[in-house]
């Protein structure tokens, strides 16, 4: 616990200067450290906010001092028109956040694959977080060539049977074509009793994207809470980054408290500030 409040005062007096200017500042591309250069970027996973608005999302995104995002399909349907995909475009421009990817998104068919594709090129996406049937690994290959956008596949933990683990991603995609790779979600690597950083060590030269998150146990039955709360060694884990040169997004995907989780965004993003600032 001292530990944790000296992270946490070092962010500016806890989960409410998450969203300080000075310290919004601390989580944007090459943040200045007294040791050397942040690389890696803070960003949300809207399926953080998924009772909340388009708009609503940014806005609770921007009050955390984070202006990147990737969109849940609530927030921005599969199956939107161009218009409607175009608008939302717009708006992350206007309120300055970068909507730099979506998902997760399920492709259980061809046309799934497709629709998937030109939503993320429609969107301007750098990036689709995605989930893939093992039989359509190569039809996506073909497209993540057609289309230069990048796939970076989501472990989801116990239960899954497609990619429980980063690994089994991981192997499957190694010998691809490079811009397929992984989203680490390090609450369910967690979740199936994996270490999480030394999962980001192994398989690095895939991680194209990470989703953040502390749990309660290192079993199946750990649960979403706030980050430094959980088991999760995130003052290890952001040095074990630094050290490796992460130059992708730490993407909030905060699970719990799904009709006011704003508190527990702001708590958490204060403490990984924290130990930023401390690195």
């Amino acid at each position: 616990m001292a530990s944790r409040r000296s992270f946490l005062k070092a962010a500016g007096i806890g989960a409410a200067a998450a969203a300080l200017p000075g310290l919004a500042k601390a989580s944007a591309t090459k943040v200045e450290a007294a040791k050397g250069t942040f690389r890696f970027q803070l960003g949300v996973a809207s399926y953080t906010l998924r009772k909340f608005s388009q708009e609503e999302a940014l806005d609770m995104t921007l009050r955390c001092g984070v202006n990147r995002i990737t969109f849940k399909s609530m927030h921005l349907p599969l199956d939107s028109d161009k218009a409607t995909i175009k608008k939302a475009v717009a708006l992350c421009k206007e309120k300055g956040v970068a909507l730099y990817g979506g998902g997760v998104i399920y492709m259980k068919t061809k046309k799934e694959v497709d629709q998937a594709f030109e939503y993320a090129k429609t969107a301007e996406m750098d990036m689709i977080v995605g989930v893939p049937n093992h039989e359509l690994l190569d039809y996506v290959e073909e497209k993540v060539k057609q289309y230069d956008i990048k796939l970076a596949i989501h472990n989801h933990g116990p239960g899954d049977k497609l990619y429980p683990s980063a690994e089994s991603a991981y192997n499957l995609i190694k010998n691809r074509d490079n811009r397929m790779g992984l989203c680490v979600d390090i609450g369910h690597t967690k979740r199936i009793n994996r270490d999480p950083e030394q999962d980001v060590k192994d398989f690095f030269d895939r991680v194209f994207d990470i989703h953040i998150k502390d749990v309660s146990a290192a079993t199946a039955e750990g649960k979403t809470c706030i980050i430094g709360r959980g088991v999760i060694n995130f003052p290890s884990f952001i040095k074990a980054l630094v050290k490796m040169k992460y130059n992708g997004t730490l993407a909030l995907e905060y699970e719990a408290e799904a009709d006011d989780p704003q508190p527990g965004m702001m708590e958490s993003f204060g403490y990984v500030k924290g130990i930023m600032a401390m690195v």
